[in-house]
């Protein structure tokens, strides 16, 4: 593992955090849902960022496993690096968080993260530090505004509570005889696209015991490539084609732009 043994994963202040995310993650932007904020150091300066927070959908996720409390998981939301880390980084960070999040929060039984087979890619990291695959399905909620900003259609919903993303959603229009309006219809009324491509659902267990309790069935990796959603750093890719061309990439520093 080399020189990725040397890493100090810590809790770190938000605006820090948020400041690395938007400079590094592929999207340029921060989830404002987050509430914990790891930092990931070497050589004394911060060169990764894991942010996690409650699920954007509550209520879907919540029942993914039967008999969790409303505290008893979280969304990975957000998860950057740079490239001055070696290889093998990413794993290494993910362990240590998964670690501090056993011992400093144990109400938390699993984790739930959605990797972005539309813009980004189709959750290698995921598959290479023990989290399960458990859904795939065809992207529908980013979508390009006419200005070129890609959004979540989920901030333009009626039944969206967030405070941040109602604002938004006034700030780009949606108010008046469009305020009720379905976030599908809206977005088309203006003209906005969705993006062609996949979403994956992936899920990490802190507690096996919660495993058992799993409402959908675990995929097998093969399934991305029976439906056409692989895709590496930006670009369409079969898992194959991956191992072929790409051997010894998946947990290096190769993943600094990562698809969550």
């Amino acid at each position: 593992m080399g020189r990725a043994k040397e890493i100090i994963v810590k809790v770190i202040p938000a605006k820090i955090a948020n400041e690395f995310v938007k400079k590094h993650h592929y999207s340029g932007k921060v989830d404002p849902r987050c509430y914990v904020h790891f930092g990931c150091f070497l050589d004394d300066r911060l060169h990764g960022v894991m942010q996690l927070g409650p699920s954007i959908n509550k209520h879907a996720s919540v029942n993914l496993v039967k008999d969790t409390h409303w505290n008893g998981y979280c969304e990975l939301a957000r998860m950057a690096f740079d490239d001055y880390l070696p290889a093998n980084s990413e794993s290494r960070c993910i362990s240590i968080m998964m670690k501090l999040l056993k011992k400093q929060a144990p109400h938390i039984e699993w984790i739930v993260s959605y990797a972005d087979g539309a813009q980004c890619g189709d959750g290698s990291i995921y598959r290479a530090t023990g989290f399960y695959l458990v859904d795939i399905k065809k992207n529908t909620s980013m979508w390009k505004m006419p200005n070129g900003e890609v959004v979540c259609s989920l901030v333009f919903n009626p039944s969206f509570s967030s405070d941040g993303a109602g604002q938004k959603a006034k700030r780009m229009g949606k108010v008046g005889e469009y305020k009720t309006w379905s976030s599908t219809r809206y977005l088309n009324h203006i003209g906005a696209k969705p993006i062609p491509g996949f979403q994956l659902k992936y899920i990490y267990f802190l507690n096996e015991s919660a495993k058992e309790r799993l409402t959908v069935p675990i995929l097998p990796f093969s399934k991305i490539d029976e439906m056409g959603a692989g895709m590496y750093k930006g670009k369409k890719i079969t898992l194959q084609e991956r191992r072929a061309n790409l051997s010894g990439e998946v947990g290096s520093n190769a993943n600094s732009k990562l698809d969550v």
